[in-house]
């Protein structure tokens, strides 16, 4: 799809967010088709009990994933430091970034959550594993991932809101719509250094990779894991 194409979605998607914004809990699960269509499969109903019987688990890693995103913009602007238009929109990404990780900070101290240590899942590192070696290629291979784990993340909240207590399942969806935003950054991005031949391609072949990583077993329970080994 044409970058065009992905701005119209995007405000699609806002659109629909801001429709169910008072009627939160009322409502069943929420209908973002773009992001359904974009990604290669929902996520599967055993990562969605998993998450129910562990939020602990999950809020952390909610967390280190929000600081790890923040870090990723930041290693961005340091390497493509001659591209403009990237260094403003990480600079912002970044920044919200760093707000979400200090609103799920609050929110575990309210629930009494201590935090401890816990070890990187496979699925950044997975789709990092198809990303190309040489320039300029390269970094539209990473624009490309960070649409998709930011699409992602949107179908995770999106799926798990309905299922939440009061005051996460209205943290968690309130961010949807920053997580939509910034899905479409970074493809907007990735039009705009590469080619869209070439991206659409791209495209193909991190949503395989994706899609292996979240259908397939996973021995550890984390924001972004697959199917746990035990269910």
């Amino acid at each position: 799809m044409h970058i065009n194409g992905w701005r119209l979605v995007v405000c699609r998607l806002a659109g629909i967010i801001d429709a169910f914004r008072f009627n939160l809990l009322s409502v069943g699960p929420m209908i973002l088709p773009e992001i359904h269509e974009f990604l290669g499969c929902r996520t599967p109903d055993g990562w969605i009990q998993a998450a129910l019987a562990d939020q602990e688990t999950l809020l952390i890693d909610h967390k280190n994933c929000e600081f790890k995103a923040a870090s990723t913009a930041l290693s961005l602007i340091a390497k493509y430091h001659s591209h403009v238009d990237l260094i403003n929109m990480m600079s912002r990404l970044a920044r919200e970034e760093l707000v979400h990780h200090e609103q799920v900070m609050r929110l575990m101290k309210r629930r009494k959550i201590e935090l401890r240590q816990l070890s990187a899942g496979r699925y950044a590192s997975g789709l990092r594993k198809v990303v190309r070696s040489h320039e300029p290629v390269k970094l539209v291979d990473t624009l490309v991932v960070g649409a998709f784990i930011e699409a992602r993340s949107c179908e995770r909240f999106e799926a798990l809101v309905p299922h939440l207590d009061e005051e996460l399942g209205k943290f968690y969806f309130g961010l949807l719509k920053s997580e939509a935003r910034h899905f479409q950054g970074y493809l907007k991005l990735a039009y705009q250094y590469g080619d869209a031949k070439d991206i659409a391609q791209v495209i193909d072949r991190v949503r395989a990779a994706e899609q292996e990583l979240i259908e397939t077993p996973d021995v550890e329970f984390r924001f972004h894991s697959g199917i746990p080994a035990a269910a």
